[in-house]
């Protein structure tokens, strides 16, 4: 079976000068990790990533069950990080009902830094902030921790996330490539 390669930079933040986390809009909320919440992070991670080109990239990320095994796999690592492991809810202010719609995973990572597993935020409340503040809210828990740096991966296609990265100080370090096979690759639409 051929392979499809998929660009990937990591990108690197110190965390020694991160701004404050600033407060949520009027109507959203963050969760803390408890592990009763797994699978609303996993509902979440599925419903932010089904659409997107990291569905190909990751396969896991279209599929719901996928995305339940990914965050059952990420909380259960010796280097996970429940203080860089948040959700945030929105208020359905018809029923007064609140939704999980954007979540991050934290981990430490073989040097001891922290390592963004995913960011996600559901279609529909994209370019609130929110995304942004959740990422914050992560660092400044590997931060609380005593970690010194942090990093994540993005998809080079991803011009959006890699804008929000850099935005808020993150570098890239490295570039990387993904194999997948060809087999694996979904085609997709833009929601």
């Amino acid at each position: 079976m051929a392979l499809t390669y998929f660009k990937r930079f990591r990108m690197e933040i110190a965390l020694d000068t991160l701004p404050e986390v600033p407060p949520l809009p009027s109507g959203f909320r963050f969760l803390a990790w408890n592990a009763e919440i797994l699978k609303r992070h996993a509902d979440v991670k599925f419903q932010s990533f089904r659409f997107e080109v990291d569905a190909n990239v990751f396969p896991c990320l279209g599929d719901s069950e996928g995305c339940f095994r990914l965050m059952r796999e990420i909380s259960m690592r010796d280097g996970f990080i429940p203080a860089a492991t948040w959700l945030i809810e929105h208020e359905d202010q018809a029923t007064g009902n609140w939704r999980a719609v954007a979540t991050v995973q934290g981990v430490r990572d073989r040097e001891g830094n922290g390592s963004i597993q995913n960011l996600g935020v559901v279609p529909g409340f994209r370019g609130m902030g929110i995304g942004a503040i959740l990422l914050l809210k992560a660092l400044e828990g590997f931060k609380q921790q005593g970690m010194p740096r942090a990093s994540l991966e993005v998809t080079s296609q991803n011009i959006g996330a890699i804008r929000l990265y850099e935005r808020l100080g993150f570098r890239i370090a490295s570039t990387v490539y993904k194999a997948v096979e060809m087999g694996a690759v979904q085609t997709t639409t833009q929601a």
